[in-house]
């Protein structure tokens, strides 16, 4: 199974139901009164519905060979573990912007108006989540 696109859709199915899976067991609720584990489930069932057209795609598609580059793995781990410690001891908008300008080491033409332009989109949706949903997190 060399083939890059079918690989991503397996990947984002396997994580779909990963996530969505225990999450019903949280509780969905209603539309009107949302349960603890109903934004966990619809966001996995639109990463397996996101997976699945991928699949289908990979099959319609020239095949892609894998490339498989540990460095890369690499920075977007350590991104993820510098989001949560900036996030832990700064705040989370701190944390959004080091981690798009460090996951950004792995993108092939680093540029630097593109990370800043993707960390104002993710700290735009940050603050949307916390006015209009209403969840807690700790922006500043």
């Amino acid at each position: 199974m060399n083939d890059r696109n079918l690989l991503r859709g397996l990947l984002l199915i396997a994580i779909a139901l990963g996530f969505g899976i225990p999450a019903i067991g949280y509780g969905l609720g209603t539309l009107d009164n949302a349960g603890p584990g109903f934004f966990a489930f619809a966001v996995s069932c639109l990463l397996l519905l996101i997976g699945v057209i991928m699949v289908i795609r990979s099959r319609l598609v020239e095949r892609v060979p894998v490339d498989f580059k540990p460095r890369n793995i690499g920075i977007i781990v350590g991104s993820l573990a510098l989001f949560a410690l900036v996030s832990l001891y700064v705040n989370m908008i701190a944390a959004i912007v080091v981690t798009v300008f460090c996951a950004g080491l792995a993108a092939t033409p680093y540029s630097v108006w593109r990370n800043a332009k993707i960390a104002v989109v993710l700290v735009a949706i940050a603050f949307v989540f916390t006015k209009y949903l209403h969840v807690n997190l700790p922006l500043y």
